[in-house]
């Protein structure tokens, strides 16, 4: 089977995109680290005017997809997955006007972003409860800002179609998007940085490890698209392993690429790289679900 893109997902695509490119999302990001809200709710506005919180009720979950994408690809903060892929379906309600997050214990333990949100849940006994926020807990990406919860009252079942099978996809999605970026960040980098007389993206050794990753992100966007388009939890569970591991490999190359300046706070790149690894085991670490993929093949 050949999937391909139709024009308006295309068009869409670029349209964020390209509005993402001019909202300067590394100063969005680099802000809300610091616990300045307002330029990330300014965005999280005018994506909401653009329809990216109603995709999920809208059952479109490729257009989804390239949207999470897109905010992978631009570290886009905020609980962009539990706001417009989880909670809409669990509620059955549409929540494009506020932001809400929610925790999933053991797989997703805190919530996100808690401290911005207007509605906080906790799934709880197999159903969804009202949470009170408690202790702020550190994350490695530091504009995640993760919270203890407390379960509150009942409000509702949160169901794998429609909430956690969203959330996997979801977060695979901005993994996606998040080793596209180191990609290509590296790759101009590896043009312009020069080693003996010679830049070093001329040499085979930096070529393979780049090839290497743009293959792996070329074979997980697939996987991510066909899960879409199915939502059966053994391919939401291929797609998200995929994903990580491209985007991890993607991260690794990129942080030896660049050298002794890949590791420091200020350099750009480091936003990519400490989101992939937050991201990896967000929504269920590959191994979780390499083990969910081996139950749905009958391999124990």
């Amino acid at each position: 089977m050949r999937f391909e893109l139709d024009a308006d997902q295309r068009d869409f695509a670029a349209s964020l995109d390209s509005l993402l490119a001019a909202s300067d999302t590394v100063a969005v990001a680099r802000a809300w680290a610091e616990g300045d809200h307002e330029p990330g709710l300014e965005l999280w506005g005018r994506l909401a005017e653009l329809g990216v919180t109603g995709l999920a009720t809208e059952d479109t979950t490729v257009e989804a997809c390239l949207a999470f994408e897109a905010l992978g690809r631009h570290a886009v903060p905020g609980p962009w997955v539990e706001s417009a892929a989880v909670l809409p379906l669990a509620l059955g309600r549409d929540l494009s006007g506020t932001i809400a997050t929610v925790a999933v214990p053991p797989r997703v333990p805190y919530a996100l972003d808690a401290d911005v949100a207007a509605e906080v849940f906790v799934l709880h006994d197999g159903r969804l409860h009202t949470a009170t926020v408690g202790d702020r807990v550190g994350s490695v990406d530091r504009s995640r800002h993760l919270f203890r919860v407390t379960p509150g009252e009942p409000v509702g079942t949160l169901e794998l179609r429609g909430g956690l099978g969203l959330g996997v996809l979801a977060t695979s999605a901005q993994l996606l998007g998040a080793g596209e970026r180191l990609l290509s960040d590296s790759v101009a980098y590896v043009k312009q940085r020069r080693q003996f007389g010679r830049e070093i993206g001329s040499f085979q050794a930096v070529k393979h490890r780049l090839a290497d990753v743009r293959i792996a992100l070329d074979f997980a966007r697939p996987l991510l698209h066909g899960a879409a388009v199915t939502t059966e939890r053994k391919y939401v569970s291929a797609a998200k392993v995929a994903c990580s591991d491209a985007a991890y490999l993607a991260a690794r190359t990129a942080l030896q690429v660049h050298g002794a300046i890949g590791y420091t706070a200020e350099l750009d790149l480091s936003l990519w790289l400490t989101k992939v690894r937050a991201l990896r085991n967000a929504w269920g670490s590959p191994p979780f679900h390499r083990a969910a993929v081996l139950e749905a093949l009958g391999a124990g």
